[in-house]
């Protein structure tokens, strides 16, 4: 004898609460394939999210927040179908993430370290430390042609 405990079922108001994710998302998400189809209720025809669902959900929310490109993500999700077979490409695309946002941390570290300066010159402007305001300004103008350079991540 056998016992069955009974899974508890989602909302799609419910889904997204839990997951962080709007509802407008998830329904997206679904209908691109970077989510499995959602059962529906016998009689409503709403989705009706299990458990199963909600933690493939989760897991998408976590890449989407990495910013993920959708197309990673579905091909993310499609390999996790796979297996061990598609460890490798799983590497690949994490560590492809991984890169881009090695590359957006830099940036964000270099507009602070711009930010810092534009405020030490103001301190310095305030103070009457008009030497240093200048030298303050020089380096301000360097970092920004540094920033012009980097572009946007």
């Amino acid at each position: 004898m056998s016992t069955r405990t009974a899974q508890h079922t989602y909302t799609i108001k419910e889904a997204a609460a839990l997951t962080g994710l709007p509802a407008s998302t998830l329904r997206y998400y679904e209908s691109i394939g970077v989510i499995a189809p959602v059962s529906r209720g016998a009689s409503s025809r709403h989705r009706v999210y299990d458990e199963e669902d909600l933690d493939q959900v989760m897991w998408v929310a976590c890449l989407a927040a990495t910013g993920m490109s959708i197309g990673d993500m579905k091909k993310y999700v499609a390999n996790g179908q796979l297996g061990p077979s598609a460890a490798r490409e799983q590497i690949e695309l994490l560590t492809g993430q991984q890169q881009r946002l090695a590359l957006e941390a830099d940036h964000v570290a270099l507009r602070q370290r711009y930010v810092a300066l534009k405020i030490d010159f103001w301190n310095a402007t305030d103070a009457g430390d008009e030497a240093r305001a200048e030298l303050l300004a020089d380096k301000a103008r360097k970092l920004a042609d540094d920033l012009k350079r980097a572009g946007k991540p």
